[in-house]
């Protein structure tokens, strides 16, 4: 019998289902930018909101299939920067940071660097990620999320083209979201990630009423509402972090006083 070990070649297959949802969300994120230079800043926010969707189910759709792999890792984060990167920081310039210019070149360069600032972070923050997802703790992310910083802009520049304002009204507001949404990316803020939640099939009465009062709410003002889960969701992330950092050193405090009294 020959026992010589037979050559194994690689599979050149890829795993269709996951990577559809990928690039319809990359599709979603380029619309957004097409959508932006042709001054449809409605449309182009709304994009990145479907982006996120279909962003969030590609994983969900690999893990319920079976279907992981290395590709879909990779594809995603590639998506992710077109979808929550590019186009978010290419929407806010063309909506409102590029009105900047008007007030003088110094103003213009502020403008652009804004967006490229937010562009870079979000890359960033992806390598991070994508280097760290076997060691960190599944339940946090450690900085704000792609596509929750994209959506804190995206619902901002929605919220404010319901109004009587324009984008150009609020370029002086508009780099420190964007400049803001990006620093936390990259920052060492602790956000719940919700991928351990539910714990168990069943959950408690209340969320039922609950999910139906934010889909009421969402119906009647959809950027609004959009805009302030958003502010809580990033707010949330800073309070948990300094919470925690003052109960860690409340802690260390009462370890050095009761090593002293021993």
């Amino acid at each position: 019998m020959d026992e010589t070990p037979r050559s194994t070649k690689p599979s050149r297959g890829i795993y269709l289902l996951p990577n559809l949802f990928t690039t319809a969300a990359m599709f979603a994120g380029f619309y957004a930018i097409v959508a932006a230079i042709g001054a449809r800043y409605t449309e182009a926010a709304i994009a990145v909101f479907v982006a996120t969707l279909l962003d969030g189910l590609d994983g969900r759709v690999a893990r319920l299939t079976g279907t992981q792999s290395e590709f879909g890792v990779q594809y995603d984060s590639l998506s992710d920067l077109v979808s929550f990167g590019l186009a978010p920081a290419l929407v806010m310039y063309t909506w409102s940071l590029s009105a900047l210019k008007g007030f003088g070149p110094v103003w213009g360069k502020i403008g652009w660097a804004a967006a490229f600032i937010y562009a870079a972070c979000a890359a960033l923050r992806l390598a991070r990620f994508n280097t760290q997802v076997n060691v960190i703790d599944k339940r946090y992310f450690q900085g704000l999320a792609s596509p929750a910083a994209a959506g804190l802009c995206m619902a901002f520049v929605w919220t404010i083209e319901r109004t009587d304002l324009t984008g150009d009204d609020v370029c002086f507001v508009t780099p420190f979201l964007a400049i803001g949404a990006g620093l936390l990316m990259i920052s060492n803020v602790r956000y719940y990630s919700f991928k351990a939640w539910p714990l168990s099939d069943k959950v408690p009465f209340i969320w039922i009423p609950l999910a139906m009062l934010i889909l009421v709410a969402l119906a009647i003002d959809t950027p609004r509402v959009l805009l302030t889960i958003a502010l809580l969701y990033v707010l949330s992330g800073l309070i948990m972090t300094v919470w925690g950092l003052v109960r860690h050193r409340r802690e260390r405090r009462a370890a050095r006083g009761g090593g002293g009294e021993a």
